[in-house]
């Protein structure tokens, strides 16, 4: 019973602050998101309307009539009101990727994964544990936080009286857990945006396309002679629409993959970095109590 008491009132520092700091995070990436989606629409509508619908693009200069031979611009622009929203889309996907390869470009940190996960074991088989965090304060990143998190209460439980090993051993196991909790959401962060323009954009590639043949049979549908402009109009934007929608949804799945990839790299690390730290600590202490 003592030493539940002792292992339930052990010090730790870090934690009350964690979910503000979490919740703070979120909202911020809440309103990042927001506000990117709304000016990806906003640059979309306008490359829309004044760009691919230029009368430069166009017979006669007017964006109504058929798109010159072999512009692409005006080709692109007769796929209709369905094409801004492809293009929202599509700048969705870069510019979360781009938002997304920073973050993780940063969580790395500023060094090699895998120099630094090298660096920290060399460091606790030499019994240097300030020498480890130091190498953490270095290297910076989720990583090296999460490293330093587990090193920090390492250190502190050396001097620790009131617990016994095994105790001690899953107080750093349940700090280094604590603190990847807290790091691996930021690296999660907007990824399911990318994941569901993977599906939607597929599906709204698909809406433009039965646009486009609802207008295509409505050109066949009139009576006398059909109207051949119109019937070209309807073919074009169903399949403008459809490559668009698969185009954009192929490069956020791999954008997805890539990313998620990249994610798991760095948890397998934490954990390697992690086990090595507990391992360390065992057979330290597993010594000590030899020696005693």
């Amino acid at each position: 019973m003592e030493q539940k008491n002792a292992l339930n009132t052990s010090p730790r520092p870090t934690t009350p602050a964690a979910p503000k700091a979490a919740e703070k995070s979120s909202g911020g990436s809440s309103l990042f998101s927001v506000i990117a989606i709304i000016l990806c629409f906003v640059v979309a509508y306008v490359v829309f309307k004044f760009v691919l619908g230029s009368g430069s693009n166009f017979q006669g200069g007017i964006n109504t009539n058929a798109p010159l031979p072999g512009n692409m611009l005006g080709t692109v622009y007769s796929g209709g009101n369905i094409v801004p929203i492809l293009i929202t889309l599509f700048l969705c996907v870069i510019t979360f990727s781009i938002e997304r390869l920073l973050t993780i470009s940063r969580a790395k940190g500023s060094q090699s994964i895998e120099g630094f996960v090298r660096t920290v074991r060399q460091k606790l088989n030499a019994n240097d544990v300030n020498g480890a965090i130091a190498a953490c304060d270095q290297q910076k990143g989720s990583v090296a936080n999460v490293v330093k998190a587990g090193l920090l209460k390492y250190k502190e439980m050396t001097t620790e009286r009131g617990m016994n090993n095994d105790q001690k051993v899953l107080a750093i196991q349940k700090e280094i857990e604590e603190t990847t909790a807290l790091e691996l959401p930021m690296l999660e962060k907007n990824l399911v945006i990318i994941s569901t323009i993977a599906s939607v954009a597929t599906l709204v590639g698909l809406l433009g396309t039965v646009f486009g043949m609802i207008s295509a049979f409505s050109a066949l549908a009139q009576a006398g002679s059909p109207d051949a402009v119109k019937l070209a109009n309807g073919i074009s934007e169903a399949l403008i629409n459809t490559a668009f929608g698969i185009g954009t949804s192929a490069l956020a799945i791999i954008a997805y993959n890539y990313f998620t990839s990249k994610i798991d790299e760095l948890t397998y690390s934490i954990d390697e970095a992690g086990f090595s730290i507990v391992q360390t600590f065992g057979q330290h202490t597993t010594t000590q109590t030899a020696n005693v």
